[in-house]
Formats: structure tokens, sequence, C-alpha cells
């Protein structure tokens, strides 16, 4: 029996042996204890990550969920073109176009507005409706409320800002819908058509503009564009040409109007009709003159002839 239990065994021993002397175990046991480490780090890995996600996942980053949605109305606003500020522009006339520096001379005499006795350039478009009626005031693009006031001359001012130093202007407006500090989408209601003291000749209308830097710029330059157009212009140079235009203008205006007032008075200039006290001493001292002039001519013709 003891013989047969040795045999046994060392037939297993020498089969051991055999096996691990074959050139494939090791490397295989090794690949697969690697295998084995590295599955199990992986695993590792992943279990931490999947909790850490949970406890840090918000409400808000749900799908669905809109608790903070400024950045995507930030990214409306520069997708977004500038529009009219009317509801439908087919129903709309432009009554007064912005002043042009570069119009010709006929456009920029069609956009002075007459005012308490002086012209100034308008800076901004005139709209009405065709039928003259009163019509709703939108908002030309996104933004917030920066200024509601009540004005008798201008008929009343919404302001609303649109990035940094860029603003629409509506004057000429009541019955605004809107406060200081209020969010306002494109073609949202913000006001109606109203009446100014300072173009009655407009009747009810919407003074619409678009500023940058607190310098008017044209609109029609600017509608169905986007915001990054005018975050882009040089609005400086532009200002400096207009100013210089703009009292150009007002200069050749008012004296077209003295001018004609001027005519109408009899034909005689000012000079003519308003001397001065000085002036008129000289006149009356050369007139003198002249007489005893006359006087000393006649004297010497009478003098040589009697000669």
């Amino acid at each position: 029996m003891k013989m047969r239990e040795e045999e046994k065994r060392s037939s297993q021993d020498k089969s051991k042996n055999s096996f691990f002397k074959k050139r494939w175990v090791y490397p295989t046991v090794y690949i697969a204890s690697a295998a084995i480490i590295l599955t199990g780090v992986l695993w590792y890995q992943n279990s931490g990550t999947d909790q850490l996600d949970q406890s840090e996942y918000k409400a808000t980053d749900m799908p669905g969920k809109k608790m903070n949605d400024q950045p995507a109305v930030e990214v409306n606003r520069a997708m977004e073109n500038f529009v009219m500020p009317v509801v439908n522009e087919d129903d709309a006339v432009v009554q007064m176009q912005f002043y042009d520096n570069d119009g010709d001379a006929a456009e920029q005499e069609a956009a002075l507005v007459f005012y308490d006795n002086t012209y100034h350039p308008n800076t901004g478009l005139d709209i009405a409706a065709k039928d003259g009626k009163e019509f709703d005031v939108i908002a030309s693009l996104s933004g917030t409320v920066t200024n509601v006031m009540e004005d008798a001359v201008l008929g009343n001012v919404v302001e609303i800002e649109h990035d940094k130093g860029i603003v629409t202007q509506y004057q000429s407006v009541k019955d605004y819908q809107v406060k200081v500090g209020d969010q306002v989408e494109q073609g949202q209601v913000i006001a109606k058509s109203g009446t100014s003291l300072i173009n009655e000749k407009a009747g009810n209308h919407v003074h619409f503009e678009i500023r940058k830097d607190n310098v008017p710029v044209n609109p029609h330059e600017y509608f169905n564009k986007p915001l990054s157009a005018l975050q882009d212009a040089n609005v400086a140079e532009e200002k400096a040409s207009s100013d210089a235009d703009a009292g150009k203008s007002e200069d050749a205006a008012e004296e077209d109007v003295e001018g004609s007032s001027e005519e109408d008075a009899e034909g005689t200039t000012p000079a003519e009709d308003k001397p001065t006290e000085g002036g008129s001493d000289k006149k009356d001292e050369d007139k003198d003159a002249g007489e005893d002039t006359d006087k000393d001519s006649s004297t010497d013709s009478d003098t040589s002839t009697n000669s």
C-alpha cells in the first residue's frame, strides 16, 4: 500500500514539474494576473466617479430644467438682429429719416427738425402708421430697461440697454408697459406710439434711435444685422463729422430764414434801415463837403469865363 501511495505522489510531482517547465505557463500566469489587477483598478475608479457624480448632480443640470437661463439669454441676444420697433413693418412709414453726414443737401435738409427757432439734425427715425393711428411699439432687440422718463418735449422716453454702451431709445411714446430693471425680449410690446412737442408735424409716431457710447447711428445701417455689427463699429469719427455737419446745416438754415426776412423788408439791408449814429453824422459831413466843392467849382468856372 505504501509503495503505491509513494508511486502516486511521485507521479503527481513529476506531472507538476513537467507542467511548469512548459514555456507558455509562466507568461500566461503573469498576463492573467495583470488582467485581474487592471480590471480591479478600473472597477474601483468607475465606482468612485459614479458616487461623485451622484453627490454633485444639481437640479439645474437635469434635462428640461430652466432654473438659470441667463446664459441662454445672452446667446439669443448675440443671434438676434435689429428690427424696426413695430409689429408689422408693412403697415409703417418713416416720416423723417436719420440725418446722414454722407447724404446730399436735399436729404440733409429733409432730416432737420425745426424747434424753438432752431434747426436740429434728426438723430433717429420718426416712424408712424400709414393710417395715422397709434400702434404698439416693440423692443427692437432683447435687453434691460435702463430708463423710463416722462418728457413733454420728447414725448416720453424708454431706453433699453443691449450691451455695454449700446442702447435703443423709443421717444414720443405713452402707456409704457415696462419699468427700469425689466428684462425684455425682442418683439415684446413696451409702449404705445404718441406725440411730441419737438416734432409736432410728425403727428402720432415713435422716434427710434440706436446709440453706441451715446453717439446716434443710422438705424437703417443696422436693421437685420446682429449686435456684433455695432459692437465692431467705430463711431468716434462719425460723431466728429456729425457735429461739424450739424453746425453747418443749422447755420445755413438760419441764414436762409434771415435772408428771406431781410429781402421782404422793402428790399433793404439792415445796415440801410438802421444806420448807426456815427454813420449818420458822417453822411451829413460828406454831403456838406460835397456842396462846398460844387460851389468852389462853380466859382472857378465863372472866373475863367470872365477872363
